[in-house]
């Protein structure tokens, strides 16, 4: 397949300018100093939040290959629709096989912000069984999807991460909710069912990518409205808290 193929965004782009508007939202309102502490409760400054806020955006755009494996040749649709999202996939696979893929925007950035906020707040124990939960529910929740891969319902993430965070750890409930929010989905729809996309006919399937990034990317936007309510109280500047 050629390299070109592995850069589509994970969304129609109807759906895509749906999160590109939520992003400009929290951007006006963090200039309007609105959200200003909700962020420093999460944990970082708020100028760093929209970065990666953005960087989530436009990384999502961007898959890096790391393994084949064994499948059928299929010719998918441009579209696939899913618990009414629209999901945007490579036309044509050239030879036989599914390319798995890590998506820079839905994977490596949550994962890399979720180790910050582990160790920032040391959330190891309840961030262990916080992932545990929502990897559990998401692996029941998640759906094959021929010539996609594998999708969860773009609103349950939020949900079940949201009553996870609050019960298990309420006066850090934001930044836990980032964390068993992102990883859990990623490990318990994705990494949990790479054995079945094969049988899936789906020419690229990406880690954090189509079927879990829009989920994953309003986790985030959740983990910041839960810090405006049950939000610890604000730390010491941190290394991206500025």
């Amino acid at each position: 397949m050629d390299s070109s193929n592995y850069q589509y965004l994970p969304l129609t782009p109807g759906f895509f300018s749906i999160l590109v508007v939520i992003f400009l939202i929290m951007l006006v309102l963090v200039q309007l100093d609105l959200l200003r502490l909700a962020y420093i409760r999460l944990g970082i400054s708020p100028g760093m939040a929209l970065v990666l806020l953005a960087a989530s955006l436009i990384g999502s755009y961007f898959n890096v290959p790391v393994a084949q494996i064994p499948g059928h040749r299929v010719v998918t649709p441009e579209v696939i629709e899913f618990f009414g999202m629209q999901y945007q996939v490579p036309v044509l696979m050239q030879r036989p096989g599914t390319m798995i893929a890590v998506n820079i925007g839905g994977a490596a950035i949550p994962i890399a912000m979720s180790l910050y906020l582990l160790v920032r707040y040391e959330l190891w124990a309840k961030g262990l069984v916080g992932v545990a939960i929502v990897a559990t529910i998401m692996h029941w929740l998640a759906t094959p999807v021929p010539g996609l891969g594998v999708a969860v319902p773009v609103i349950w993430p939020v949900i079940v991460t949201t009553i996870v965070a609050v019960v298990l750890a309420r006066d850090r409930a934001a930044p836990l909710a980032y964390v068993a929010g992102s990883l859990g989905t990623l490990i318990g729809a994705d990494l949990l069912n790479l054995s079945n996309i094969g049988a899936l006919g789906a020419p690229i399937a990406s880690i954090g990518g189509a079927g879990t990034f829009d989920g994953i990317f309003l986790t985030g936007i959740a983990a910041v409205l839960l810090a405006g309510f049950f939000g610890p109280p604000a730390r010491p500047p941190g290394p991206w808290t500025a």
